[in-house]
């Protein structure tokens, strides 16, 4: 039995680096090996190394059938969402599943934390894409930035990051985030740098806080501050930052509604941008949904790096 309610698909979200991606939850919310500083979903709640079925795989797959049956196909499926989704055991399961259905691409956000293990490694093999993260460059940094599980050592999980690209058959896109003040200076990034140079990604993803973070201090970088780092890294680098948001019509406006909008904005904050181009529709629409879940309580906007955001109510608000 599901330890979690309500669906594990969302979206499709739009995502700056995938185009638009449909989502899926393999753990309850902030189930993670990490507390990352800079997490659009705030602190985590059961930070664990226990990894079990957190998901009925089969209630998930079914999910995915109905989502898939209406509207046009994502670019991607992406395992991400809520938590880390290499702590779902059947996490290898699903990837076979989806692939066995479907001919979209399966693409795994991972902190990277259990990579090092082998039977994750074994799990992941038949992604198209796996996209782990490196914030920090020593154990000092990433207590810091990552605050992981007190069983995880920032060698192990640096060691298990390059041993499961060496493995893998397909393309993996390291991606780095970076904080102002904290890991923005030469000497951060050079540390940063030096691992990547022994990783061998076939992409670098820069990266920095854009939504509302789970820590104030976890401030964002300018483009033009991650264009001046950009060249300190070794390889092929992306600066994976705002996109302008292009305008959508709607194609099925029976389809859209406040409910879409709550599933979308329940694994992310998004902006009025992120809500169009998740959905597919126009921006005006997008807009009057938002501001009538504002009206209702549902949810609440707030700012972040100059920009609008629309998050879920908390309980009490």
């Amino acid at each position: 039995m599901s330890e979690t309610s309500g669906k594990h698909v969302y979206g499709p979200v739009p995502s700056r680096r995938l185009g638009r991606s449909l989502g899926v939850d393999l753990v309850p919310f902030k189930t993670c090996t990490y507390d990352c500083i800079y997490c659009h979903l705030g602190r985590t709640t059961n930070k664990t190394l226990e990894r079990k079925e957190y998901v009925e795989i089969d209630g998930v797959v079914a999910e995915l059938e109905e989502k898939l049956g209406h509207g046009p196909a994502p670019a991607y499926i992406s395992l991400a969402g809520s938590g880390e989704p290499t702590l779902n055991l059947r996490v290898g399961d699903m990837i076979d599943r989806i692939k066995s259905r479907f001919r979209i691409p399966v693409a795994v956000f991972t902190n990277g934390s259990l990579l090092g293990r082998i039977e994750v490694q074994d799990a992941l093999l038949a992604a198209d894409l796996v996209i782990p993260s490196l914030d920090a460059g020593d154990e000092a940094m990433f207590q810091l930035v990552n605050r992981p599980h007190s069983h995880i050592s920032f060698p192990a999980m640096a060691d298990g990051i390059a041993a499961f690209t060496a493995r893998f058959p397909e393309k993996v896109w390291l991606e780095v985030l970076l904080l102002k003040g904290i890991t923005d200076t030469p000497a951060e990034t050079e540390k940063i740098a030096a691992l990547i140079r022994q990783i061998r990604p076939a992409r670098v993803q820069l990266n920095t806080s854009f939504r509302p973070p789970a820590e104030e201090f976890a401030r964002p970088l300018s483009r033009r501050r991650l264009q001046e780092l950009q060249v300190l890294f070794p390889g092929t680098v992306d600066i994976i930052s705002e996109r302008e948001g292009n305008e959508h019509e709607q194609s099925e406006p029976l389809l859209i509604g406040e409910a879409e909008v709550l599933e979308l904005l329940s694994r992310r904050p998004c902006t009025v941008e992120d809500v169009a181009r998740g959905l597919a529709i126009h921006r005006t629409e997008a807009l009057k949904l938002l501001m009538g879940l504002v009206a209702g309580n549902k949810i609440v906007r707030t700012t972040a790096a100059g920009h609008n955001f629309y998050t879920l109510a908390r309980e009490g608000h």
